[in-house]
């Protein structure tokens, strides 16, 4: 999308019109698996006598003039820090239900075994639990499991757990709950996230408005090829070893309960092992298009060692008065 030149931001819901005058700086972070949604307000609390209520609901709009404000969505205030001097007010909000009053016991540890069963059937019941409509990949769905311990873990904790076998993420997105790979949560949830380009300017440099700038980490060790997963059989009396990909292999310590387990593992883990061979990180420009789970476009203008698509892991964006509105990027490899 086209970028304007005047940054804007607008804070909406409880308190909006005491938060917008008195906003002193502003962050939003987007995050794949785990992490929610959240944002991150400074406020001037000079004379005022009330703070914001904790379990007020705001929102959040950024962009530019020029081109109109992106709504980033609803968030709930789950924090807010007072500072004596100077006299401002931290306020942290969540896309997530981390709210003060826990009716469903999301953030409660439990401890339960599942199985036989589906990867989609406990992934329904637990996220139905919380209120959550959920929505998971189908190649996901049908994922047999014999049997899995939830052990003292919160509800989110274990399933991103158990996700994380198939090189998987689960993320709460408002209403609903969704598990995939990586690149598929914001089409599950019904958002579509076209590519986005990024090119870098002639004049690239600091102080400039529109400057960028990158850095590639590469694992320099031994490239794995392929993954040895391991398996009981209990007819025979004996561990089986699964391969996936080619040598040099990586060797999974988990034992996992049945053949197509273990071959499901060492898939998810050559995929991730392959995603994760490079991370970049951009420092750019702000823009409400670019978006975790989404796709960007380095250009011919970039260096050919990073040119290309990488799949955006997390966007931290942020605005003051002094420093505008800027947007770091963090990528890896898109998912095979």
């Amino acid at each position: 999308m086209a970028i304007g030149f005047t940054p804007a931001v607008e804070v909406t819901g409880a308190n909006a019109a005491l938060i917008n005058s008195r906003l002193i700086d502003w962050e939003h972070v987007d995050a794949a698996g785990i992490e929610s949604d959240q944002i991150k307000l400074t406020i001037d609390i000079n004379g005022l006598e009330g703070l914001p209520s904790v379990d007020g609901k705001i929102g959040l709009r950024r962009g530019y003039k020029e081109t109109g404000l992106v709504d980033a969505g609803e968030f709930i205030v789950t924090r807010t820090t007072p500072n004596l001097w100077p006299p401002q007010l931290r306020i942290v909000a969540t896309a997530a239900p981390f709210k003060v009053a826990d009716e469903t016991k999301f953030k409660e540890r439990r401890s339960a075994s599942y199985g036989p069963t589906t990867l989609g059937e406990i992934f329904r019941e637990l996220a139905g639990r919380h209120g959550f409509s959920p929505r998971i990949a189908p190649e996901l769905d049908a994922m047999v499991v014999d049997h899995v311990d939830q052990s003292n873990e919160t509800d989110m904790g274990f399933l991103t757990r158990i996700a994380k076998k198939y090189d998987a993420v689960t993320k709460p997105i408002n209403e609903l709950y969704v598990m995939g790979r990586r690149g598929q949560l914001k089409s599950l949830s019904g958002k579509t996230l076209p590519v986005q380009t990024l090119s870098v300017t002639n004049n690239n440099r600091p102080g400039e408005r529109s400057f960028i700038n990158a850095s590639l980490d590469e694992d320099s060790r031994v490239k794995f090829k392929g993954c040895k997963t391991v398996w009981w059989d209990g007819a025979s009396g004996k561990e089986c070893v699964v391969e996936t990909g080619q040598e040099p292999f990586k060797r999974e310590r988990q034992r996992y309960q049945n053949e197509a387990e273990a071959k499901a593992a060492g898939e998810g883990a050559l995929r991730k092992t392959k995603r994760e061979a490079a991370r970049l990180r951009i420092d750019a420009p702000g823009n409400p298009a670019f978006a975790a789970e989404g796709l960007i476009e380095l250009d011919g203008s970039w260096p050919s060692y990073v040119r290309g698509q990488w799949s955006i892991d997390k966007v931290t964006e942020s605005g003051s008065r002094q420093q505008g509105y800027r947007c770091v990027i963090e990528a890896t490899y898109p998912s095979a």
